[in-house]
């Protein structure tokens, strides 16, 4: 270890006690997310209480140029919490209050460690929801910093779309805030969405104001079988150029239908499937389900199965965030490597199209699955980590759908964010030139390089 991390880890135990660890253990649980496979821990672990604790652990940082990463709930895919070059990891599962909520203006002003579900539950009998729904109970805080969406995205949109205003802690220990809780400006430089996605490499979040939304009178989700994949995604699109007004439309493989049913229990026919929820009144909820379920069936879809009582509905989509670790059942030791990718709803049914048949002719074992409706599918590759080959086929097949995405002008990640998974891929979407000019912002917000080193870019 470093003389100056030593030095910044004595001061901190001095100020903070037994809210610093340095055992391998909590080193070891903040050393990963859930889906890159590289366990880099950090050298120590602090818990702040305030905005105030955090910017004097960036100053105290930023003076010794030690690393700081923070860290929520640890959900993320690509690597996002490792600490490559060692240095201090801030845990913000402390800071986790409802600060105000705002029902007249639906919005609310939280704490990054907050998770959505608890938020939720906080907001119940208020009339009002925070929609963003990435699957996994990630902190407020990691889904501004990977610009989180997810299954709700297509009607309420994703974190790009519902942060109004930041607080955020910089490199030197400063407190800025940005945005305001106004639903529109023009005033400046729209640094809001700059940091959103940002990923932790030009500040430290410490307060958010979140757009919030009114819960619809009514709900209806539906399971959908198709004959094919390619079925199920023509499917998608012409719901899609109907104009339905969808709250969610998830699309699931045979495979995956497979891994959910033996998770999940959920006893649906093992075709390619489609989930979907429609919100409003009763009569337009009624009247979006049956023009679905006519579009449905020029697909061949069949088994329309509606699901309007709140448990039944919960089952399902409690199923389908499962879906990963369900999926990861069917292969017990093998890695995952979670390939997101997002494209023009014109260019869909070929991308799925196109990564099947390369998973196929590869014979890798990897369920695909995603959010279709608004052009975003992930294929979960599961390689043995004692197969090398097994690893070069995923990087293989990985490599041909980013460069089938970007031909048809659509993108390396549709939600999971770079970190440190995908660096690689966002040099072959955008190219050196809009690199440096990444790495000139990051160079004026975090000169001397502390916070979370290695994502992004290198």
């Amino acid at each position: 270890m470093k003389p100056a991390v030593e030095e910044v880890i004595r001061t901190l135990q001095d100020r903070y006690a037994d809210r610093v660890s340095v055992s391998n253990a909590v080193r070891e649980q903040h050393a990963r997310g859930e889906g890159l496979a590289t366990s880099l821990p950090p050298d120590a672990v602090v818990w702040p209480l305030d905005k105030h604790e955090v910017c004097a652990i960036l100053a105290l940082c930023n003076a010794h140029r030690v690393p700081v990463i923070a860290f929520g709930a640890g959900s993320s895919l690509e690597g996002h919490v490792s600490a490559p070059f060692g240095g201090i990891c801030i845990d913000m599962s402390r800071m986790n209050a409802v600060v105000q909520v705002n029902a007249e203006d639906s919005d609310c002003v939280v704490q990054p460690g907050i998770t959505r579900e608890d938020l939720n539950a906080y907001l119940k009998g208020t009339g009002l929801f925070f929609p963003v729904d990435p699957g996994a109970n990630a902190t407020i805080g990691g889904m501004v910093s990977t610009r989180a969406s997810g299954t709700t995205t297509i009607r309420y949109g994703s974190m790009a779309h519902n942060v109004q205003c930041l607080e955020v802690a910089m490199a030197d220990g400063s407190l800025l805030r940005v945005g305001s809780r106004a639903r529109k400006s023009s005033a400046g430089y729209d640094l809001v969405h700059l940091l959103t996605g940002s990923e932790g490499t030009l500040g430290v979040i410490t307060e958010i104001t979140l757009r919030l939304h009114p819960l619809p009178p009514e709900v209806a989700a539906a399971s959908c079988a198709f004959p094919t994949l390619d079925a199920a995604v023509q499917a998608v699109t012409d719901m899609s150029m109907s104009g339905l007004p969808f709250a969610r439309i998830e699309f699931l493989d045979e495979h995956t239908v497979r891994a959910v049913n033996q998770h999940s229990s959920l006893g649906l026919t093992e075709l390619p499937t489609l989930f979907l929820e429609f919100h409003g009144t009763e009569g337009g909820v009624k009247e979006q389900a049956e023009l679905a379920q006519e579009v449905a069936a020029m697909h061949g879809g069949v088994g329309f199965e509606w699901a309007t009582r709140p448990e039944d509905r919960s089952r399902l989509w409690h199923a389908r965030h499962l879906a990963y670790f369900a999926a990861l059942a069917l292969r017990p030791g093998c890695q995952s490597v979670v390939a997101d990718i997002c494209v023009p709803m014109s260019a869909l049914a070929g991308s799925v199209a196109e990564a099947r048949s390369l998973i196929d002719s590869e014979g890798l074992v990897a369920p695909i699955l995603g959010h279709v409706g608004d052009g975003n599918f992930h294929v979960l590759f599961m390689p043995m980590p004692d197969k090398p080959e097994e690893h070069a086929a995923v990087d293989r097949v990985y490599s041909a759908m980013i460069n089938h995405a970007l031909a048809a002008g659509g993108t390396c990640t549709g939600e999971h964010g770079i970190g440190m998974g995908k660096k690689n891929k966002l040099l072959m979407e955008y190219g050196e030139g809009v690199i440096g000019l990444m790495r000139s912002i990051k160079q004026a917000w975090d000169p001397n390089g502390i916070l979370n080193p290695g994502k992004i870019f290198s």
